[in-house]
């Protein structure tokens, strides 16, 4: 299975032979494709039923758990890598998990959608209504996404918890990166990419 590009770069992130932890792994992908070409070892965590069929399918260790519930089952600095994709913003406490994420792991990865990009601030000023797009496809009522954020708000909480950011990147509704991105990231980055561990 292909990866999208948001995952790609997190995998030339991982080095070969690592430990890794994929917090709401979904269907394994991203997980199964890191055993096969860089000959990792680890668990997917998910809460899907489905996902965790499909994870088994692929021959992924994964754990049915949910990530509110914390990581207590691991010890300090078990896993070279902690990813989390696209789940931060449905998480109910955000910054407890990354705290924990710092602590399992010796460096973690994750990604988000953007709420300050340029799309989702017109849809706000000028129809006056909660933003939608490809990333943020849901109405605001039926939304899994709780705690919306911006990189500059992702930014200032990894300052306030003592999280030493070691790359970022940004990619388009597409998972596609742009120059412009590189310029004006929480303006024209759809997703959010951050590389990260505790000072």
């Amino acid at each position: 299975m292909e990866l999208r590009t948001d995952q790609t770069l997190i995998a030339k992130w991982i080095k070969k032979g690592a430990r890794v932890l994929d917090l709401g792994c979904g269907d394994g992908a991203l997980l199964s494709n890191l055993q096969t070409n860089k000959d990792v070892s680890g668990y997917g965590i998910e809460i899907d039923e489905n996902n965790i069929v499909k994870c088994i399918e692929k021959g992924v260790n994964v754990i049915q758990t949910d990530l509110d519930a914390g990581l207590s089952q691991f010890d300090n600095k078990i896993f070279d890598y902690v990813i989390m994709t696209q789940t931060l913003q449905a998480i109910y406490y955000p910054e407890k998990l990354l705290t924990e994420m710092t602590r399992v792991g010796n460096e973690a990865i994750v990604t988000f959608p953007n709420m300050a990009h340029w799309r989702c601030r017109l849809q706000l000023a000028l129809a006056g209504h909660m933003p939608k797009s490809k990333t943020l496809p849901y109405e605001w009522y039926n939304t899994p996404n709780i705690h919306l954020c911006s990189l500059d708000d992702f930014e200032d909480l990894c300052i306030k918890k003592n999280i030493k950011i070691i790359e970022r990147a940004t990619v388009d509704r597409a998972h596609q990166f742009s120059f412009g991105m590189n310029i004006f990231p929480n303006l024209l980055g759809e997703v959010a990419i951050y590389r990260f561990k505790c000072e």
